[in-house]
């Protein structure tokens, strides 16, 4: 509770914080001007700084000598997305706007980069070394099909980690709760690209060519059954085609159709299954006299989240809101690019409650929000869970 205290009286400059950077929304690998704040914050309070981590990272450490080393991480790219809200601390960029939380996610974590670093400075701090992650790029990959996480762990971010932790905003749960799940979290997913090919022809005679249109008709139709008679129904498994083009105007028959989708699933073979089908599900229209292709692009594994870990992050999260605010997480067939990190130490990966109160923002959306008071108690459950991890773990 202590820390907590110290949280609050942080409140003012946390606000002003997620704010500045709410109004200054940078792109995935673009997030310069964030990187920048961040570095130049930790610098102040004494943090071994490395920039330029992973392209636009930043990574900040804290103690030395023996004990292990507890990674936190945050993600500090914005989206495509033109903000509606009339704020005054609406986005200033056109077209991008953080609406998924990563303005907050950063500042908590930069509130506890400030708690630990007082924590130092009484003797506080256990023995070891607290590394904190500021990560590019989660909602976005590059041209390789890389994203953030992965090109962080390429530059050396998670060398020597023996733990990671990292914390989302919950736009749809209460601003005092914080949410915990051992075992799956969230869902791993790839991204789907396919094109069905037809013949073109005059639209008032359609026998003589082949209709992309039906046929990605037909194709559609057979992967929406995948789930429904191919998976388990035990399983938790998402087929979604987002987008589908095609065609160029109302009197000629289509001879492309080109869709995009995701699919989603926490079982290995369930994804295997899911990839065998939509193959026979695109031959469907080499079937009936066309020709279909997907493509299909690796995205996140799922989030993992370690037994042990998660247990030690509960109970420090316990001592600093309470018992009655930790509570238990959904499975979520969302995807997150912390479950990279998490492959390279045991993880754990929470929910910040942060929802404004009778007027819920989803995410993803341009009216998104958050309740500002969810950010001083997550940066006192990541700085509790720093400590408690490098004392137990």
């Amino acid at each position: 509770m202590e820390l907590l205290s110290r949280a609050s009286e942080l409140a003012p400059e946390l606000i002003e914080i997620r704010r500045d950077i709410h109004a200054h929304p940078e792109l995935s690998f673009m997030e310069t001007r964030t990187a920048a704040l961040v570095a130049d914050r930790l610098k102040s309070l004494g943090y071994r700084v490395r920039s330029d981590v992973g392209v636009t990272g930043c990574v900040g450490e804290l103690g030395s000598g023996d004990g292990r080393t507890v990674a936190l991480r945050a993600d500090m790219d914005a989206l495509p997305i033109q903000e509606t809200n009339d704020v005054p601390y609406r986005s200033q960029v056109d077209g991008v706007m953080h609406a998924c939380g990563h303005d907050a996610h950063v500042t908590c974590l930069l509130g506890a980069a400030i708690l630990l670093a007082q924590s130092e400075r009484s003797g506080d701090l256990p023995a070891g070394r607290v590394r904190l992650i500021f990560q590019p790029s989660e909602e976005m990959t590059d041209e390789h099909n890389v994203g953030g996480a992965q090109r962080m762990i390429e530059d050396g971010a998670m060398e020597g980690v023996d733990a990671v932790v990292g914390l989302h905003v919950a736009a749809e749960s209460p601003a005092n709760e914080v949410l915990f799940r051992e075992g799956p979290l969230m869902a791993g997913n790839d991204t789907l690209l396919g094109t069905i090919r037809g013949t073109s022809a005059h639209a008032a005679l359609p026998h003589e060519g082949k209709d992309a249109l039906l046929l990605a008709s037909h194709v559609i139709l057979a992967a929406q059954g995948i789930v429904a008679r191919r998976v388990d129904p035990l399983q938790p498994a998402v087929v979604t085609f987002g987008t589908i083009e095609g065609g160029t105007a109302s009197n000629i028959l289509c001879s492309e159709v080109r869709l995009e989708g995701t699919l989603r699933y926490f079982d290995s073979e369930v994804r295997s299954t899911l990839h065998e089908e939509l193959q026979r599900a695109f031959a469907v229209a080499d079937a009936i006299g066309g020709e279909g292709r997907i493509q299909i692009r690796d995205g996140n594994p799922p989030v993992i989240n370690d037994v042990r870990l998660t247990e030690i992050v509960r109970s420090a999260a316990r001592s600093v809101v309470g018992e009655d605010d930790v509570v238990v997480a959904d499975l979520i067939m969302g995807a997150e690019d912390f479950a990279f990190l998490a492959r390279e130490a045991p993880g754990c990966f929470f929910w910040l409650g942060a929802a404004i109160e009778d007027d819920r923002r989803n995410h993803h959306s341009p009216r998104f929000d958050i309740d500002e008071s969810c950010l001083p108690r997550g940066a006192a459950v990541l700085a509790a869970a720093a400590c408690k991890v490098l004392a137990e773990w």
